[in-house]
């Protein structure tokens, strides 16, 4: 929880910083044109009259704090909101999602890195109402910054692992004046509750995980109904997010599963789309979406375009999450729960042991080992469509329970800027 960013500013310096930031920049990392505002830079004026500031690290933060932007915005139509993201693709996200959302008074800008002035810089400018920070994104000289002006601080949606825990318990005092600077903390577990009282946290709210809330991720529906046209009635399953190695896991479970579902499509779509060519030779040369190749008669499909994971979990009714068999942590299942997939996951699941245990609990999900196991799942969903269909619905019913919950959060956050 302890932002690297700031670990690496206390460290190097700026100007160090700024040659970073040009160089991520030159790897695609960071847009040029506005690397300014990673140095609290901007030109932009300030909205008239009161200024909620948001801050997310990455897309999937993004996305769990929309449904609130919706219903902040039924209360209170005046108000205008800064949010802020640390990645190109949360920028992305969110120039497509806001427009759709009617979400016109949400403006997006990057954040900047924690250099005190930096920090100061940009406050000066925006000069929030109130700042609310999305699960576990703390920044130490942009709280005490806030806290210098008195900013009211909510963290929302929060987390703690029991890793985490450890590694602040070790500094009982630095964590209390992390933990404490909140006026306000929203956590998504009685779990995360505690641990976090037990680091200082002032004022708990009821617990309650904005990930359950989400919305459905949006489709192009002419896109849809022509893939659906070309796959036919072939069975079909989706490897989403997959992390480097978990192509082979996927290709080993075609393999297995194709023997006995001739013209079985298994379509791979990698967790950062620029994995693309490399995943497709991995695969012998598989075809490529980014590159206009249609679903093949059978074989395996690379999805490596950006922003479609809602098309393709309407075209696979099998689902398996991957970042989980790669120890590196898990994807969000609830993003293919919320179309009545049958999932699956691997055991490294651990940015996201709350949700993956309800699912599961609920029987909307199985946890696999190895390819073998993930090849033996997938072959029963593709025997008896009732299991399949029951788990889906199961997985359905669990990703809508948290529907009130975002509505609440936004009357959180006007009493916040009382």
């Amino acid at each position: 929880m302890i932002a690297a960013a700031w670990r690496g500013a206390a460290q190097i310096g700026t100007p160090a910083l700024r040659l970073m930031l040009r160089r991520r920049a030159t790897r695609g990392k960071e847009n040029r044109a506005r690397l300014p505002e990673r140095e609290g830079l901007d030109t932009t004026p300030r909205p008239e009259g009161r200024l909620l500031w948001l801050h997310a690290a990455s897309v999937g933060e993004s996305v769990s704090v929309l449904p609130v932007l919706t219903a902040l915005q039924a209360r209170a139509p005046e108000l205008s909101v800064l949010f802020t993201t640390g990645t190109l693709t949360s920028a992305t996200l969110l120039e497509q999602r806001l427009p759709d959302l009617g979400l016109d008074r949400v403006l997006h800008r990057f954040v900047p890195l924690d250099v005190p002035s930096w920090s100061a810089r940009f406050l000066d400018h925006w000069r929030p109402n109130a700042a609310v920070f999305v699960e576990s994104e703390l920044w130490p000289n942009m709280l005490a910054a806030c806290q210098a002006r008195r900013i009211p601080l909510m963290l929302v949606n929060a987390r703690m692992s029991a890793r985490s825990f450890r590694s602040w318990y070790r500094v009982p005092g630095f964590a209390r004046q992390i933990i404490g600077a909140f006026d306000r903390i929203h956590p998504q577990s009685p779990e995360y509750a505690e641990r976090l009282r037990l680091l200082g946290a002032r004022t708990l709210e009821s617990p309650g995980n904005l990930k359950f809330a989400a919305p459905r991720l949006p489709v192009d529906e002419a896109e849809l109904a022509r893939l659906r046209a070309q796959i036919g009635i072939r069975p079909v399953w989706l490897a989403a997010s997959a992390h480097p190695g978990e192509e082979a896991v996927a290709a080993e479970v075609h393999r297995r599963v194709s023997k006995a579902w001739p013209g079985l499509l298994t379509i791979v779509a990698p967790r950062h789309p620029g994995r693309g060519a490399e995943m497709a030779t991995a695969l012998g040369d598989a075809p490529r979406r980014a590159c206009g190749a249609p679903p093949p008669p059978g074989g395996i499909w690379v999805a490596d375009t950006l922003g479609e994971l809602g098309l393709l979990y309407r075209l696979a009714p099998i689902v398996f999450m991957g970042r989980s068999l790669v120890g590196r942590g898990g994807q969000n299942p609830l993003e293919a729960a919320r179309f009545g997939c049958a999932l699956a996951t691997g055991p490294h699941t651990g940015n996201f042991t709350d949700v993956v245990a309800r699912l599961r609990e609920a029987g909307g999900l199985c946890e696999v080992a190895d390819a073998p196991e993930l090849a033996a799942w997938l072959d029963a969903m593709l025997r008896d469509p009732s299991r399949r269909d029951e788990a889906g619905q199961a997985a359905l019913r669990m990703a809508n329970c948290e529907s009130a919950l975002p509505d609440r959060i936004a009357a959180s956050w006007l009493e916040l800027m009382r």
